[in-house]
């Protein structure tokens, strides 16, 4: 872990080509740390060798790719004998109303934003288990906690990824290793820009609901609120701290939109107390 000072640490980050990624690796090299980069394009990592030369290694990492999954990890092995620190990263997001969701397109983020995280998350933990150390960032969103219009199955990834969070902290954390899910609200990245794939609504009963917001999401890009490097800041000071937290959000829109959404779902918890036990068998 980063406050080991017995090592210099090694840290693992999928999709370093831009955004949160190719912040928090230039922090990395700041730092002095080691750093496995990966983007599908490789040439995208050069000018970060040229940064720190041995300090970094570049891979190829396309995480739906279960081969070049397996030996971007050999590779970070077999160059630095560790990982501390594993960021998946990598993933992008879908917008469209539930009903006019593309199948190809679904599974498409399915396969990027959630069993490629999975895949490369099982390749570093025999690393991590050996070292009886280290530590798991997945970077997830507001979204893996609440549901928008537009933004279904981009939200269904990303709960994904905090359940899967849930139990892999259960399992691994008796073994030294941390597991934090990063969870920003809107930020200053390609995210809903470039990368922003969305299948347009033209059905009439959703302009005020999904497709509202998708315009208001493109829109939105190139102002928001967020600042990449600081929220790589945020990262790196996660790992420092004796009893890494399970949740990190984001943000401010994002911190006060989690809270009052957790206030209200206990609140209706509570207040549903009576229908939730009555399910129970009666008392013998």
């Amino acid at each position: 872990m980063p406050n080991d000072t017995t090592h210099t640490p090694v840290w693992l980050i999928t999709g370093c080509s831009s955004g949160f990624g190719r912040e928090l690796a230039k922090l990395i090299i700041d730092r002095g740390w080691h750093l496995v980069a990966t983007a599908r394009d490789k040439s995208r990592l050069g000018d970060l060798v040229q940064r720190a030369g041995e300090r970094v290694l570049a891979v190829e990492l396309d995480v739906g790719k279960a081969d070049q999954v397996e030996a971007a990890v050999a590779a970070a092995r077999e160059h630095f004998g560790r990982v501390d620190v594993l960021v998946n990263n990598a993933g992008y997001g879908y917008q469209s109303s539930i009903e006019e969701g593309e199948e190809a397109e679904i599974r498409a983020q399915f396969d990027a934003n959630v069993f490629g995280l999975f895949a490369v998350t099982r390749a570093v933990l025999p690393i991590m288990r050996a070292q009886r150390s280290g530590h798991i960032i997945n970077i997830t969103s507001v979204a893996g906690l609440i549901g928008f219009p537009g933004s279904g199955y981009y939200a269904a990834s990303k709960h994904a990824v905090e359940g899967f969070s849930d139990a892999l902290s259960a399992e691994v954390k008796p073994l030294g290793i941390s597991v934090t899910c990063v969870e920003p609200g809107p930020f200053r990245t390609d995210w809903a820009g470039r990368s922003l794939r969305q299948t347009p609504s033209r059905i009439d009963d959703y302009k005020d609901t999904a497709a509202k917001r998708m315009n208001s999401t493109k829109q939105l890009s190139g102002t928001q609120a967020g600042d990449p490097v600081r929220a790589a800041d945020a990262m790196i000071a996660l790992t420092q701290r004796p009893d890494a937290p399970r949740h990190l959000v984001l943000g401010s829109w994002g911190y006060d939109t989690v809270l009052a959404d957790r206030r209200a779902r206990l609140e209706q918890t509570e207040l549903l107390r009576d229908i939730s036990v009555g399910a129970d068998f009666p008392n013998e």
